[in-house]
């Protein structure tokens, strides 16, 4: 722990800006003497992964009200956050570009030494991966071939162009095939010890950076997983071909699939460090802020789901109940409705989790009722999700059976699993709602009641507003972008997303 806050303190050293000088001194007076010239890539790493846990990390009422979970209750949301601005979605492009750029820097300063350095460059370059199909899932069309040609040397592109999603997505998922070829090859022998705060190993030795690795190799291929059912209706064959090779070689492509394998960040539960949620809730007194969304907590309620003990809390009645998302009037008092359950916010020590096991396995629930070969029957596959989420939800092997054959019974239809892989990715809050986006589950999910734009919407955000900075400084570029869309989040529904009638 103490290890973790030391190399956190140094990271405001890293937040460097590359700029041409104005004059002949411009270098040596901008020059601050007391930070580090040359930084480590190892800091450079741990920089970017606690940068990510706290940009998406934090998230609550935003993307958690998108997919259905939570509500504003002291102040009901009216919607008009989603415009263009630097703050909120605005803060989280700019720390996606901001990691890549810290990993490319990183990946550049090590190229003569790349052998050395082999293990590290592998982290980063799986991590730029996740960075862009964040974006994609946010934004969709958005700065890709041209996003780091503004030096001089590398073109001086400085207002980089749009490139469209559906040609982004196999440049990415390529990228990681060629990740997962290298680890299938061999690893390397440097160690990043707990610079990597996902699955660095307290202890070095090689045994340890060998389970480290495969960790990371896991979460890799999970992730091509993840990226190649999420375009699975509009570039079938590729996301066949993707899966199968996956699935037909989990020697060579192994995934995530335990739940202690999950791709996640922990907190070592002091200040400042602590677990957003917690940080925000309990420890900064919030946690009546938000209540848990109606159609989540029917929903629950309706399927006997046992995993309800742990997403929510009874309310002063005993009753699990759910609040309406843009209420004019606040429950009264707040403890008549449920809030955000303890299992999920009362851990200064908690997590913040990237990608669950069970994910695995729902997503090859799909493939094999889609008739992807993926060794596995959708029964077996979505049994096998149910049971890990469950299992990370502390739920009793009993009350897995009796769920399973009850509400959760597998009906042979891929809504069962979209209903189920909904409450199972709670706290992954932009995951579930991109789920939501591509399959239109769930269903009964309605944006706020009150709501402050120009056209009145009945759907959640279908992307994310650009940042503000983007129509000042790449004004051309950015129009042309978003032209289709309105009230800046609807209206143009990203490449892969269903048209559920909504809108």
């Amino acid at each position: 722990m103490n290890t973790f806050i030391k190399k956190l303190k140094y990271t405001p050293l890293l937040a460097v800006l590359l700029v041409t000088g104005c004059t002949k001194n411009f270098e040596k007076i901008n020059t601050d003497p007391d930070a580090l010239n040359n930084v480590p890539p190892q800091n450079m790493l741990v920089n970017v992964m606690r940068n990510a846990g706290d940009q998406f990390g934090g998230d609550v009422d935003g993307y958690g009200t998108f997919a259905g979970y939570i509500v504003k209750i002291q102040y009901p949301d009216n919607l008009s956050g989603l415009i263009p601005t630097n703050n909120t979605y605005g803060n989280r492009w700019a720390a996606c570009y901001y990691n890549i750029t810290q990993m490319k820097d990183m990946l550049k300063k090590t190229d003569a030494t790349a052998e050395g350095y082999k293990n590290t460059r592998a982290i980063a370059r799986i991590w730029n991966n996740y960075m862009w199909s964040y974006l994609l899932d946010g934004w969709g069309d958005i700065p890709y071939s041209e996003a780091f040609k503004g030096r001089p040397d590398d073109g001086s592109v400085l207002k980089a162009k749009y490139d469209k999603q559906e040609d982004i997505f196999p440049a990415v998922l390529a990228d990681l095939k060629s990740i997962a070829d290298e680890l299938a090859a061999g690893i390397g022998t440097d160690e990043t010890l707990e610079y990597d705060i996902i699955y660095g190993p307290k202890n070095s030795g090689q045994d340890n950076v060998k389970l480290q690795m495969l960790k990371w190799q896991k979460f890799c291929n999970s992730l091509r997983l993840r990226m190649a059912m999420r375009i699975s209706s509009v570039a079938p064959a590729l996301a066949k071909s993707t899966i199968e090779e996956i699935a037909g070689n989990k020697t060579k492509y192994p995934i995530i699939e335990t739940n202690a394998e999950n791709c996640q960040m922990v907190y070592p539960g002091t200040l400042p460090y602590m677990e957003p949620w917690y940080k925000s809730g309990i420890n900064g007194n919030r946690i009546n802020n938000w209540g848990m969304f109606d159609i989540f907590i029917d929903h629950l309620n309706e399927t006997k789901d046992p995993r309800i003990a742990s997403i929510a809390q009874k309310n002063n009645a005993g009753k699990y109940v759910g609040f309406v998302n843009g209420s004019l009037t606040n429950p009264s008092p707040s403890t008549s409705i449920s809030w955000i359950g303890l299992h999920y916010i009362n851990n200064p020590a908690g997590a913040v989790p990237f990608y669950r096991a069970c994910e695995s396995y729902y997503t090859l629930a799909e493939a094999a009722l889609s008739g992807y070969n993926v060794g596995i029957s959708a029964k077996d596959a979505y049994e096998k999700a149910v049971a890990l989420s469950m299992e990370d939800n502390d739920v009793a092997a009993s009350d897995v059976a009796t769920y399973l054959a009850g509400a959760g019974k597998f009906d042979g239809t891929k809504d069962r699993i979209y209903w189920d892989m909904w409450v199972a990715l709670f706290k992954e809050n932009f995951e579930a709602w991109s789920l939501y986006r591509r399959t239109g589950i769930p269903s009964t999910n309605y944006p706020s009641k009150i709501q402050n734009s120009a056209t009145p919407h009945t759907d959640q955000p279908w992307r994310l507003p650009y940042p503000n900075n983007e129509y000042l400084y790449n004004t051309d570029n950015v129009t042309a972008a978003a032209a289709g869309t309105v009230d800046y989040n609807w209206g143009k529904r990203l490449w892969w997303a269903k048209d559920n009638g909504k809108k």
